[in-house]
């Protein structure tokens, strides 16, 4: 009998990249928050939203939902994101 393993990861090289900069504080800036959309996100973000405004001074906090809980965000949340000082997305079920 034989066994046949194969290789699931991608044959092809990505680009390398950079992290962004830390950056020193969030009091006054404005963070987006990514979400998928499921159920589970809603309570976590709401806190973090909280959290966020509250305890690290943001200023402001932008909410977007996917409209594709498994696909890459749209590309108009994308160009919206840049206008962000941080973003934070995550995953709930």
């Amino acid at each position: 009998m034989t066994l046949r393993v194969f290789d699931p990861t991608h044959e092809g090289r990505t680009a390398g990249f950079t992290l962004a900069p830390r950056l020193a504080t969030l009091r006054g800036k404005t963070v987006g928050i990514i979400t998928n959309g499921k159920e589970g996100t809603r309570g976590f973000f709401t806190h973090l939203d909280r959290m966020l405004r509250s305890e690290f001074g943001v200023a402001d906090v932008v909410w977007r939902q996917k409209q594709n809980y498994s696909a890459p965000a749209e590309q108009e949340i994308i160009a919206e994101a840049r206008q962000w000082h941080a973003a934070v997305t995550g995953i709930g079920d």
